[in-house]
């Protein structure tokens, strides 16, 4: 799931759009950082920072409460993701396997 932060912390973030639109229950404790993104899509876009957080528990079973946004939710093995698949997701997939904590996409 992704987001943007609205005058909140990231993970204030992260725990407001899981109950949005997974309707999970997050303590911000059971949260840590795991990866961050630097990227454009293009040399015109405006770069953006994607913070990729790990959480180690949570409540609720994960469900769509966006479906104009997202079909489904499923778990998948890191070497066998779907296509398609958003870049900088299997960027910071790959990265924090790798023990990779920054990572950046799209610049020339």
């Amino acid at each position: 799931m992704a987001g943007h932060c609205e005058r909140e912390s990231a993970v204030a973030c992260l725990v407001r759009e899981a109950a949005e639109e997974a309707g999970l229950v997050i303590d911000p404790a059971d949260v840590e950082f795991a990866h961050a993104v630097h990227l454009t899509d293009t040399p015109q876009a405006q770069p953006r920072l994607q913070l990729v957080f790990r959480a180690r528990r949570w409540q609720g079973t994960p469900e769509v409460l966006e479906p104009d946004r997202c079909v489904g939710w499923d778990w998948w093995h890191p070497d066998d993701l779907p296509e398609p698949i958003v870049p900088y997701t299997r960027a910071a997939i790959g990265s924090i396997r790798a023990g990779v904590p920054y990572s950046e996409l799209g610049w020339e």
